[in-house]
């Protein structure tokens, strides 16, 4: 797997972030760029399973490896969801399992970086040098508006 690493500089307040970022309504708005009608569900706690999911109820299925409030969010990526179901790992999906997905805010008087790492396999990497820029644009203007 390869680590990539995004980040956007935001004119908002770190709390102003982590919102947009984790909020049902605006997390539909921003992951809507990797697929359109992307959303998740969760309880958003440290040690909670995530399905990250399409309208027809496709994706995946993590855990929150760790979870800072207004400051962190970490990610592990653990297999396959297919209409609302966790599927039984695969050769394919042995292959991402395990990935790591990291959101770090950082700043003060109201300014905020994101960063974000992941780590993808190599048949996913242009797609998500692609994508992700336009993601983390799209929580920049969300935040800041």
């Amino acid at each position: 797997m390869k680590t990539l690493s995004f980040s956007v500089e935001i004119d908002a307040p770190k709390e102003k972030v982590w919102n947009v970022l984790w909020d049902d309504s605006t997390y539909r708005k921003w992951a809507n760029v990797f697929y359109e009608g992307s959303y998740a569900v969760s309880d958003w706690n440290q040690g909670s399973k995530v399905l990250f999911l399409g309208p027809s109820g496709d994706g995946m299925f993590s855990v929150i490896d760790k979870k800072v409030l207004n400051k962190e969010m970490s990610f592990k990526h653990l297999g396959v969801v297919k209409d609302g179901e966790e599927q039984p790992e695969t050769e394919e999906s042995k292959k991402w399992a395990g990935a790591t997905e990291n959101y770090k805010l950082e700043g003060e008087n109201g300014n905020t970086e994101l960063e974000v790492t992941i780590e993808v396999v190599e048949s996913h990497e242009q797609y998500f040098k692609d994508t992700f820029p336009k993601a983390l644009e799209a929580v920049k203007n969300l935040a800041e508006n």
